[in-house]
């Protein structure tokens, strides 16, 4: 089975929880708009990626853990979108949860997608229980405070941002915890795998950051300018477009140079820096050559 397969497979068995009979049915609808159609997946497969690499020996464990990852990502878009944030009427080309659901349902809606990362991660332990703690304690991490994503929302409230905290928690937390989650998931040891992910997720930061000055709100499936709009920080503003390229360019090197010694080190460092460079929009690739 393909990785994209077994990812869709194991998002919609956790959505599926949220889903039965006794539940509020519109919290569940809102928690499946959320999630599908799917996105680009990329945390998940970094994760599955990483499994991989370290040599996958728990299947389950590495898609529940996958899961847990894509769960909490899309709870922080949910949340992102509201109005007391961004306020955006479109996501992943078509409305988002607050604009079809209200704004109360889409609260819960990110809320309950948070507390279900969780749930599936300890579903997805209980042949391999011994590797639970370590699960839990890097999805908690990622998703609160000093490090997550609901630090990186909470920067956006502050006088003075620091942009390489602000970007660490708002976009580096969950490609670390992707990282070292696929290791963990494995049996692998984890902590070595971190500095990868925190580097794609400044890449990946930079590269957003790269769209939203060039492509259209057609081609990114959600508003574009809203860093500009909102005066939040941004790669643009603080090395120019030339130099947000340059350094797309370092940080996709230096995640390729930080993968630790594991058997499938050399496919690993190939797919990131294919997939790091495919995230530069198409207007933009000659000047990275």
């Amino acid at each position: 089975m393909d990785v994209m397969t077994r990812i869709e497979r194991a998002l919609t068995k956790a959505v599926a929880h949220a889903d039965q009979q006794g539940g509020p049915p519109l919290l569940a609808a809102a928690m499946h708009h959320a999630v599908f159609p799917r996105g680009a997946r990329i945390r998940p497969r970094l994760a599955h990626a990483v499994a991989a690499a370290c040599g996958e020996d728990s299947p389950s464990l590495t898609d529940a853990a996958a899961a847990a990852i894509e769960l909490l990502h899309c709870a922080s878009l949910v949340h992102d979108d509201l109005p007391c944030f961004d306020n955006s009427d479109m996501r992943r080309g078509k409305p988002t949860v607050h604009i079809v659901y209200g704004e109360p349902i889409a609260v819960l809606a990110g809320d309950a997608l948070i507390v279900l990362a969780f749930e599936t991660v300890a579903r997805g332990a209980l042949r391999v229980p011994h590797r639970l703690a370590s699960l839990i304690h890097t999805l908690g991490r990622a998703a609160g405070s000093p490090l997550g994503i609901a630090a990186g929302q909470a920067w956006e409230s502050e006088d003075k941002i620091d942009l390489a905290h602000y970007q660490q928690a708002k976009t580096g937390a969950l490609f670390s915890a992707a990282t070292v989650m696929g290791a963990h998931a494995a049996g692998h040891d984890a902590e070595p795998w971190r500095a990868l992910g925190e580097l794609l997720g400044e890449a990946y930061q930079v590269a957003d950051d790269l769209r939203d000055v060039v492509c259209t709100p057609e081609e990114l499936g959600k508003p574009i300018g809203q860093d500009e709009a909102l005066g939040r920080p941004n790669a643009i503003r603080t090395y120019g477009l030339d130099g947000a390229i340059d350094r797309l360019n370092t940080l996709a090197r230096a995640a390729a140079d930080s993968i630790p010694v594991c058997r499938g080190a050399r496919d690993l460092k190939s797919h990131i820096l294919s997939e790091t460079m495919r995230l530069l929009p198409k207007e933009l690739a000659a000047r990275a050559a």
